[in-house]
């Protein structure tokens, strides 16, 4: 492992097939974060090491604070919300093409909307679709012809948008206007392309620098503003999902990773499959984005 890279701990020894989406609360001051297979909205506390699930009625793919109360859910094949006492109420479904999707990764802008892909249950080619959620619940295909959507966030200014469909095997930017929540002059960030690894969630720490998590690749990388290697935080198993910053100084990261797509000899010899993962990069993130609807 490279010397550069920092160690993570566990945090939660959950074992959750697919853990996801891990998002900080600040009025709670708790972890937000999803199990997609185990159909269940977790609220993590670190101060107390409690983790408490909701089970939801479809697979989640991420859920975010709302401004208002409550969360915003990219769930099943379409959006709703999760009220404070764990009622779910359905925003929208939204119609399937020939081949079956689900929802996946997603996040909110500085504007208060949230975007939020879908990924084809055998990751076809260009079966998927990037999607925003406007606080007045109307819906727009924003990007299509994606096969896996995955991790998204914006540069500390908004001017930039960060995008991964995990198949390309890189890191994507958008030229972006927080006005109108349009995206353009899509060109290559960072590649991640060695082996089978893949890119997956990503967050944008105050600095401007990305942290991508690497499915196969037991790592978050981090890269600078100009694309370039700038350290990371390496984990003891592989299937590395998504970053996000909590706590109170938003300075401790959470990782999400998955007991999917390892076997059972690896499964075997691998007692951290499916935790929740934390340390101290020694950077602060930005204080997380809410949904505005």
């Amino acid at each position: 492992m490279a010397a550069d890279l920092i160690p993570a701990a566990v945090a939660l020894n959950a074992g959750v097939e697919l853990g996801e989406g891990p998002v900080w609360d600040d009025r709670s001051q708790r972890l937000v974060w999803v199990d997609i297979i185990g159909r269940a909205v977790h609220f993590f506390d670190p101060a107390s090491g409690a983790d408490r699930s909701v089970d939801v009625p479809g697979t989640p793919g991420i859920a975010i604070p709302r401004r208002d109360g409550g969360l915003v859910l990219a769930i099943g094949h379409g959006f709703g919300f999760l009220d404070d006492s764990g009622e779910y109420h359905e925003i929208v479904e939204l119609p399937q093409g020939d081949i079956l999707a689900r929802m996946n990764d997603g996040n909110c802008d500085a504007a208060g909307r949230f975007w939020a892909g879908t990924t084809g249950f055998n990751a076809e080619p260009g079966a998927a679709v990037l999607y925003r959620l406007d606080p007045d619940l109307g819906v727009t295909r924003v990007l299509e012809g994606v096969t896996e959507s995955n991790g998204i966030d914006w540069s500390p200014d908004d001017r930039l948008m960060y995008y991964v469909d995990s198949m390309e095997r890189r890191v994507d930017v958008f030229d972006f206007d927080l006005d109108t929540g349009s995206i353009s002059h899509r060109r290559p960030f960072a590649a991640v392309d060695d082996g089978e690894v893949l890119p997956d969630g990503l967050t944008v720490d105050a600095d401007g620098y990305v942290w991508v998590a690497c499915w196969g690749g037991a790592a978050v990388r981090r890269f600078a503003p100009d694309g370039s290697p700038a350290g990371g935080v390496s984990l003891p198993t592989p299937n590395i999902t998504s970053p996000a910053f909590g706590g109170p100084a938003l300075d401790r990261m959470f990782i999400t990773c998955a007991r999917e797509g390892l076997s059972a000899e690896q499964l075997a010899g691998d007692s951290t499959a499916g935790a929740l993962f934390s340390c101290e990069p020694g950077v602060a993130g930005r204080p997380p984005r809410t949904f505005a609807g």
